[in-house]
């Protein structure tokens, strides 16, 4: 191989060249340091080309390719309205006759079809399987998917998971030429990295938007496993359920939420990063649900107080509040009190990157768990349960032990008083007050918006609610107020929410 550097005469030589023919010794000089100055010059433009990957000229050629496999959903479902009737007469006007021969005079509800956009994209064609989000669909009674070509198909729900947001459908794949999309791999993504957005904002149809990720990692308090990518690739209202593409064409997240005062896209948009949508996806299309591991225990962050009380060194690590009698951790030794300092390998340093390690373990899988208790560290081997049926079992025992309470029926929840047995089914920690959501309506806002049985009303418009009678008195207050919707603070498992409902006053 032709190395350039063995061609170049050494000092030596330049200074005897030199010292025989000063003007032959200045020349070649003069051209080996431009020419060696060339060199260095075209060697640091090589590198810098190498390192910082610019914005290609055209994406064109990107989106022909891709915007095939993207595609519209359009859902349908049947929602309870006011009736608005007929106008109500004073009596001896001259038309209260005429309108009395109609009968109804007004009140009641009717009910009516509402649709819904949103996008997806079709990630197998050869079986007919699209993703998009939930809250696309959620109580959809029909789906159309609709593709670039504008054909449309009828879509059968496979599965979904309202923790992360994601839905799967499927489609008669021998009904329409299919074009899918493959995963990328997120972890590998990096902020700054060019990403495309294909989907269906304001119903517009295929709409392509390009950007950079902001930011990794954000957690927008949406559940329990948020770790969305962040993009200013603008996303707005029907863009949700779209794919976020990587310049390789690989799906890397799921657009899912905006932030927004407007309602529209200020460039703060938030997408379900592929490491955790794909192995959704996987469970929902193999088994039509999710199978999550679970340790069953009631955790908080560290912090500076608690540490300096617990004798550690650092914030790292979560805080066990309580251990469920029935749970794994309970029936391994892991007490109230303890730390979890490191989950089978993997360093732990807040509650949310525990929730996504148990919640990505093998149900049934033996773990290590390293523990920080009374000043020393030890290890615990626990075998993992399954999240979804112990959710089942506190929800239907937090319901069946309120049979006998009384209840609260407000906005088309069912609330009870918490005792101890729903204290102990649900995890509670001693220092929990409020009061325990036992039934949801499943055509109330309520339920619109995944409140659930088992969630635990903490606060009504910014005030505690620790009791039934404070929870009667506080909405009495608030309804004598003008204001048209209550501020309610959940909680769920380790996370809590604020959930805005709308307030049913008399007209």
């Amino acid at each position: 191989m032709y190395n350039r550097y063995a061609a170049l005469p050494k000092p030596a030589e330049i200074r005897a060249r030199t010292v025989a023919n000063p003007g032959a010794g200045a020349h070649r000089y003069g051209a080996l340091f431009v020419t060696t100055f060339t060199v260095f010059a075209l060697m640091a433009i090589f590198a810098f080309n190498a390192k910082a990957r610019g914005a290609p000229d055209s994406f064109a050629d990107l989106v022909e390719k891709l915007s095939p496999a993207v595609v519209n959903i359009s859902s349908t479902q049947t929602v309870h309205a006011p009736s608005q009737g007929l106008p109500q007469l004073p009596k001896g006007h001259p038309f209260e006759d005429f309108f009395k021969d109609f009968g109804n005079r007004g009140g009641g509800e009717t009910d009516r079809k509402a649709t819904s956009l949103g996008s997806g994209f079709v990630i197998n064609a050869a079986e007919g399987y699209v993703i998009t989000n939930n809250h696309v669909i959620e109580g959809a009674e029909e789906i159309k998917v609709i593709f670039q070509d504008g054909v449309k198909l009828s879509a059968t729900l496979v599965g979904t998971d309202p923790k992360t947001d994601i839905a799967v459908l499927k489609v008669d794949p021998t009904r329409h030429d299919l074009v899918d999309v493959k995963w990328g791999n997120s972890d590998k993504s990096r902020v700054g990295d060019w990403v495309l957005a294909i989907g269906n904002p304001y119903g517009l149809g295929g709409t392509v938007t390009a950007g950079i990720i902001s930011a990794s990692g954000r957690d927008i308090r949406s559940g329990p496993y948020d770790d969305y990518i962040q993009t200013d690739a603008s996303i707005n209202k029907g863009n949700s359920g779209g794919p976020l593409f990587n310049m390789d064409g690989q799906v890397i997240g799921i657009n899912t939420a905006i932030f927004s005062q407007s309602g529209g896209s200020i460039g703060i948009g938030f997408s379900v990063p592929s490491g955790l949508a794909r192995p959704v996806a996987e469970q929902l299309i193999e088994f039509g649900k999710t199978s999550r591991g679970w340790l069953g225990v009631v955790i908080q962050p560290v912090t500076d107080e608690l540490a300096e009380g617990l004798d550690l060194k650092n914030t790292d690590g979560v805080l066990v509040a309580g251990v469920p009698e029935d749970g794994p951790a309970f029936k391994s030794g892991v007490k109230a009190g303890d730390v979890i300092l490191n989950f089978n390998g993997e360093k732990v340093t807040e509650p949310r990157e525990l929730s996504r390690l148990v919640a990505d373990s093998k149900v049934g899988s033996e773990v290590t768990v390293e523990l920080w208790r009374n000043g020393k560290k030890m290890d615990v081997k626990v075998t993992l349960g399954e999240l979804e049926k112990a959710e089942t079992a506190m929800a239907s025992g937090a319901s069946g032990e309120a049979d006998s309470q009384e209840t609260v029926e407000i906005l088309g929840m069912e609330l009870a008083a918490i005792n101890d047995t729903v204290r102990e089914q649900l995890g509670l920690a001693e220092d929990v007050k409020g009061v325990v959501i036992t039934n949801v309506e499943s055509s109330s806002e309520a339920a619109e918006k995944d409140i659930r049985t088992g969630d635990i009303l903490l606060e009504a418009q910014l005030e505690p609610v620790t009791s039934l009678d404070q929870l009667k008195t506080r909405f009495k207050e608030i309804e004598a107020t003008d204001k048209k919707s209550v501020l309610l603070l959940l909680k769920r498992g380790q996370n809590s929410r604020f959930v805005a409902l709308k307030l049913e006053k008399d007209s």
